[in-house]
């Protein structure tokens, strides 16, 4: 499965579709944008994987989550600036053979995320 991510919006109970998220390596100085996604109705990237198997490399990522933006699109009336406007998650691939998969929960005020299966 190489690399995936998920979004759970913890603030309606639902998947957050429709959220715009970017992938960067992040390994060689200034973080490189390996591509830009809008999440589905489960809250997925459409195209699948981000990375494949047979793509997924070692070495370290970052995955931007565009979440003032989402929720502002939801209806929710933010503050000026929000509390949480893009959530930054870096992380390491250390074993490329293994399936990788970054979740982020969120809400308009937090967020966690963990290495999933």
């Amino acid at each position: 499965m190489g690399l995936s991510t998920h979004v759970l919006d913890t603030m309606h109970g639902t998947p957050a579709p429709g959220m715009a998220v970017e992938l960067y390596a992040t390994g060689q100085g200034e973080p490189a944008l390996v591509k830009r996604f809008v999440l589905n109705a489960d809250g997925r990237n459409p195209e699948g994987p981000l990375f494949d198997d047979a793509n997924l490399k070692k070495g370290t990522y970052r995955l931007v989550f565009e979440v003032a933006a989402y929720f502002r699109s939801r209806g929710i009336a933010l503050p000026d600036p929000p509390f949480l406007d893009r959530v930054t998650l870096d992380f390491g691939i250390a074993h490329a053979d293994q399936h990788y998969h970054v979740p982020l929960l969120v809400s308009p005020w937090s967020y966690s995320t963990y290495r999933g299966s």
